[in-house]
């Protein structure tokens, strides 16, 4: 199933918020990206020493496969309680494989204003890059076979857990 062990999403989670400690700035936004980038986001600004005020980005209109997917079953609302114009922003993501929603969440937050810059913190790479996009903090690095998406999700105490499913089978992989 996968070359790697399935990390710990928690632990993965941890190595994240540690990574950012050291050279995220003070005063940075996070913005996450709907669903898993989101609930991240949450998590990391009550975890970072600072105020980091937290907004959300769903990416749906803005993705060039758009044609071909379709709309996410439950699309949410971009919700940016801040002026991204000259702000220092964090872009959070559950999992960067093509680049394609990160792409589409810079395309998005410019439509906001220029910010003074984006960095990109994600809990897991798994390579396969379709774009020149890296992120700046990585919690874990994982391989899987391109057939197969790696699926964040939120249990009901909060916690947060990975699994491996069938691309067909899963959500905007």
């Amino acid at each position: 199933m996968t070359s790697t062990a399935l990390p710990d999403a928690e632990v993965a989670l941890g190595h994240l918020a540690d990574k950012m400690r050291g050279g995220i700035a003070h005063d940075a936004k996070l913005i996450g990206i709907y669903s898993g980038g989101a609930w991240l986001a949450e998590r990391l600004s009550r975890m970072l020493d600072g105020e980091h005020p937290v907004g959300y980005i769903d990416v749906s209109f803005y993705r060039d496969d758009y044609a071909q997917k379709g709309l996410r079953a439950r699309p949410e609302t971009t919700t940016l309680p801040f002026g991204v114009l000259g702000s220092r922003i964090v872009l959070v993501d559950d999992v960067l494989y093509t680049g394609r929603s990160v792409r589409a969440a810079i395309n998005e937050l410019f439509d906001y204003g220029r910010p003074e810059s984006i960095e990109l913190a994600v809990l897991i790479d798994r390579g396969g890059r379709e774009l020149p996009i890296e992120a700046t903090y990585v919690g874990a690095r994982l391989t899987v076979a391109r057939a197969l998406s790696i699926v964040l999700q939120r249990r009901g105490d909060g916690n947060l857990e990975l699994s491996v499913e069938d691309s067909e089978s899963a959500a905007d992989a």
